[in-house]
C-alpha cells in the first residue's frame, strides 16, 4: 500500500522542517501552501517536490485540495505543529498493509511549551484524538471556518496505540490568542448562517462543556492547565455568540 503524508502550511517556517523531517517513511509528502509569505516554500522543497500553492479563504477546501493531490492509497493528515515519532510510523505502515477498515484514530498528545498536557482536551478547544489516518476517499472536510465538519467513509478501525505529539500552544499567551482567533472565525460562521443561537442557550453550555473537560475528560489532573482549559472551552460558545452579534467586519 502507498501511503502519502499530507501537510497544510501558512506561513509555518518555525515548525515546518522539524514535522517534515518526521515523514520519511511515507512514499510521498504532499504539502499545500496557502498564502504563504514567509519561506515555507523553499523549506518544503528540501523534502519533497509535491508542492499546492493557493490561496483559500476557508480551511475544508484548502484540505480537500491537499487530499485530492495525494497518489497513495492511504493518507497521513498531519499539522505543522505535528510530530509523528518513529514508534508511531512503523505502527502506521504496519496498520495500512493488513486493515480492512476505511479510517483509523490517531491519539494526539498535546504540549503547551516543554509541558506535557495530556488531559482536558476537547469541546471544541483542542483535539485529544481524530481520524489522521484514512484510505484516498474516505475522508471529507466541511465548509465551516474554525473546526469543519467531517464526512467519512467506511468502517472506523481501532485506534492506533501510539501518539502523535503536537505542539499546540507556546505558552498561556499563545493559548489564548488561539481562543480569540477561534471565537472570531467562529463568530463569522454564525453570522453567516443567520442563526447566532441565544445567550440563554450559550450561557448553559458554560457549565456543560466546563464538566466534560474538567471532570469527563479528567482535565482536573493538570491542575491549573487543566483548570484553564477546561474554561476557554466552556466559554467558547458563548464569546463566539458575542462577537456575532456585536462585532462586524
Amino acid at each position: 500500500m502507498k501511503l502519502s503524508a499530507l501537510v497544510v502550511a501558512h506561513n509555518e517556517e518555525q515548525r515546518l522542517a522539524a514535522c517534515l523531517e518526521k515523514l520519511g517513511f511515507a512514499d510521498e509528502i504532499v504539502v499545500v501552501l496557502d498564502k504563504c509569505t514567509d519561506g515555507s516554500k523553499a523549506i518544503a522543497q528540501r523534502f519533497t517536490d509535491r508542492l499546492v500553492e493557493g490561496s483559500w479563504e476557508l480551511e475544508g477546501p484548502r484540505r480537500n485540495t491537499g487530499i485530492e493531490a495525494c497518489r497513495g492509497d492511504w493518507i497521513l493528515e498531519v499539522d505543522a505543529d505535528e510530530h509523528v515519532p518513529s514508534e508511531l510510523a512503523g505502527e502506521i505502515r504496519a496498520v495500512i498493509d493488513q486493515t480492512p477498515h476505511g479510517y483509523h484514530i490517531l491519539t494526539v498528545d498535546n504540549w503547551v511549551g516543554d509541558r506535557l498536557v495530556r488531559y482536558g482536551w476537547g469541546a471544541s478547544f483542542g483535539k485529544a484524538a481524530y481520524p489522521g489516518l484514512f484510505r484516498k476517499q474516505a475522508k471529507r472536510w466541511g465548509n465551516e471556518r474554525v473546526h469543519p465538519k467531517l464526512t467519512l467513509t467506511g468502517s472506523k478501525g481501532p485506534a492506533l496505540t501510539h501518539h502523535i505529539q503536537h505542539y499546540v500552544d507556546r505558552n498561556i499567551s499563545d493559548m489564548i490568542r488561539r481562543f480569540d482567533a477561534y471565537t472570531t472565525a467562529r463568530a463569522r460562521d454564525l453570522r453567516e448562517s443567520g442563526h447566532p443561537g441565544s445567550a440563554v442557550n450559550n450561557v448553559r453550555r458554560i457549565f456543560s462543556r466546563f464538566w466534560r473537560c474538567f471532570v469527563r475528560a479528567k482535565g482536573w489532573k493538570e491542575g491549573g492547565y487543566g483548570f484553564l482549559i477546561a474554561i476557554l472551552a466552556a466559554l467558547y460558545p458563548y464569546v463566539s455568540y458575542l462577537k456575532a452579534k456585536h462585532e462586524r467586519e
